[in-house]
């Protein structure tokens, strides 16, 4: 198995002038094992709006906020029909992530049902419950390791019950899900898939022979065009979204804690104004604005010029969410978490079609976090003699992350 670093680079295509090219590796970021996202924001500040880079099959970098958004809502010339890098031509289709509209929107439409504000709201009691219980086992030891015993425990519990999928599988399926996500190659990421294919298969068989009113039987049974999709179809949209369930939320959560543990006078803050729901909801914000997470790559579609940059068909550009939240002509001093920011731009969550339908679950998962665990553990800090392991890749991430409290 080769290494991302050890793959020869791409040539640089005639259409890319060789004063835009930069030496970028998304899986090797100068900086990223202290701060990925102040890793991002040297990058941005140092490099060309738009840059090329021979890394992981050659592609684009957009690294300005409002060039992102556009091309997030764009998707008529910035298409979602391949999502990764390096690319994975031989990999099946992710449903409906890899899907421009209209075909989109219809295979969308019941994940948002599942996921609206109403639904996420019925959701809550169970959430809080497993967030409690996770914090009262934790608190008479004075310290954990907070990425696997407290940040993947409430939305993993969250998620399988939603698919009705059993919990004892929660270990074997968390690291399908860092592979997926985190895999230094396309083999990595392609074998990841296709073990969690595997193991869904058994399950959406059962759940298209007799469905039931949880999530994972709602994705599989989508009818389009008086047709239910295919089991191939059925099986790709079931594993972009437990992958998408099981990591990304305990990734934010993450870093959130990663930050109040460094930070003890923005975390005093929020444990002074817990029952102001309005505080907490802006301070949740801007935590989620400084530490971006998802890069989804697209593909341009035909060949036109973008601000005096040429894009020529078949090109790949990555629109990196995160530089978003970190763009100073964005957010001012974009690096310093102000609870008191009015409106902090970011694009965590996306934009446009394809925006997160798990946003509101996010978000509220997040709050539940901080009002459980602050309540009970207000004064917490990194173990000493250990530091956070982050990752970097098309999904950023902390590895491990060692608190203590008194």
């Amino acid at each position: 198995m080769q290494d991302v670093m050890e793959r020869a680079l791409a040539p640089r295509p005639d259409h890319v002038p060789a004063d835009l090219v930069r030496d970028f590796d998304l899986y090797d970021i100068p900086g990223a094992a202290e701060d990925i996202q102040a890793a991002y924001r040297a990058i941005q500040q140092a490099s060309p709006d738009i840059f090329w880079t021979p890394h992981n099959g050659g592609h684009w970098v957009a690294t300005r906020g409002e060039d992102i958004i556009e091309m997030q809502r764009d998707y008529s010339r910035f298409s979602h029909r391949h999502i990764v890098l390096p690319p994975m031509p031989d990999a099946p289709r992710q449903i409906p992530l890899e899907m421009d509209p209209p075909e989109h929107a219809r295979y969308r439409r019941p994940l948002m049902q599942a996921l609206m504000p109403s639904i996420v709201a019925e959701l809550e009691a169970k959430v809080r419950q497993v967030a409690i219980d996770a914090v009262e086992r934790l608190l008479p030891r004075g310290e954990c390791e907070f990425v696997e015993d407290f940040a993947k425990v409430l939305p993993i519990h969250v998620f399988l019950a939603l698919v009705e999928l059993p919990l004892d599988d929660k270990a074997y399926l968390l690291t399908l899900a860092e592979d997926s996500v985190r895999g230094r190659d396309a083999e990595t990421r392609g074998r990841s898939q296709q073990l969690m294919g595997a193991y869904l298969l058994p399950w959406i068989r059962a759940r298209r022979e007799t469905p039931g009113n949880d999530l994972l039987s709602k994705l599989v049974n989508v009818d389009i065009g008086g047709e239910r999709i295919s089991e191939a179809e059925a099986t790709s949209y079931a594993t972009l979204v437990l992958f998408g369930g099981l990591d990304t939320v305990a990734g934010m959560i993450a870093f959130i804690a990663r930050f109040l543990a460094q930070n003890p006078g923005q975390r005093r803050q929020l444990v002074e104004r817990l029952d102001d729901d309005a505080f907490v909801r802006n301070a949740i914000e801007e935590m989620v604005r400084r530490h971006g997470l998802a890069n989804t790559a697209r593909v341009i579609a035909s060949d036109f010029d973008y601000k005096g940059v040429s894009f020529r068909a078949g090109d790949r550009i990555l629109p990196a969410n995160l530089f978003v939240g970190v763009d100073d002509r964005l957010n001012p001093d974009p690096l310093v978490v102000d609870f008191s920011r009015e409106k902090p731009v970011h694009a965590a969550f996306g934009n446009g079609a394809h925006a997160c339908p798990g946003a509101v679950l996010a978000r509220r998962e997040i709050r539940i976090f901080l009002q459980e665990w602050l309540s009970r553990i207000p004064d917490f800090r990194i173990k000493p003699g250990t530091s956070p392991v982050l990752a970097t890749g098309m999904v950023n991430g902390v590895l491990r992350l060692e608190l203590v409290w008194p």
